[in-house]
């Protein structure tokens, strides 16, 4: 089986009036593969970077740096620069993808297109760290007693160490999340 993996660039060489030109490049590789590619998101879209995560995304999200600091950050991190930024997005030193929308659901729209879906575990929500297994003993030292009772699946992140675990919001997020 083959998936294909499209990737949104930004590219204003070609452009002699000032105006922002994209070019859709796609790759194709094995479905056992085919990986989106890990993002750095700027501080326009938190609520994206965080949403992403939940869905696989590798997506470092930075609300305190200059842009030059993100460029680097993206080129050293070999990272997909994803931004509200047209200024920033169109700038030839840097892979970004340009989100135009202000609605969630449209943003998430323009990644999946332009990247294809993660194929990755969720990631932490807070700070894009990965979630690893946590057992039901070592999670009942960790969460309320409702939780401990209550739950059967846990995961730590293993940067900040945060406890996840399906709660009542749940149901929601994947009704959410298999409407994508």
């Amino acid at each position: 089986m083959i998936y294909f993996v499209s990737t949104l660039l930004v590219d204003v060489t070609n452009s002699t009036d000032g105006q922002i030109t994209y070019i859709e490049r796609s790759y194709q590789m094995p479905e056992s593969v085919a990986k989106a590619p890990p993002l750095l998101i700027d501080a326009m879209l938190g609520t994206l970077a965080r949403r992403l995560r939940w869905l696989g995304y590798d997506a470092e999200y930075r609300s305190d740096l200059p842009d030059d600091e993100m460029i680097r950050i993206a080129k050293e991190q070999g990272r997909l620069l994803v931004t509200r930024d047209r200024e920033l997005a169109g700038r030839r030193d840097v892979r970004a993808l340009f989100i135009a929308s202000l609605v969630l659901a449209e943003q998430i729209q323009v990644v999946e297109d332009a990247l294809g879906p993660s194929f990755g575990p969720a990631r932490c929500m807070v700070c894009n760290g990965c979630l690893l297994a946590l057992s039901i003993e070592e999670a009942t030292l960790l969460v309320p007693p409702y939780v401990a009772r209550t739950q059967t699946e846990f995961g730590r992140c293993d940067r900040c160490h945060r406890i996840y675990w399906p709660g009542t919001h749940w149901p929601d997020l994947m009704k959410w999340k298999g409407s994508q």
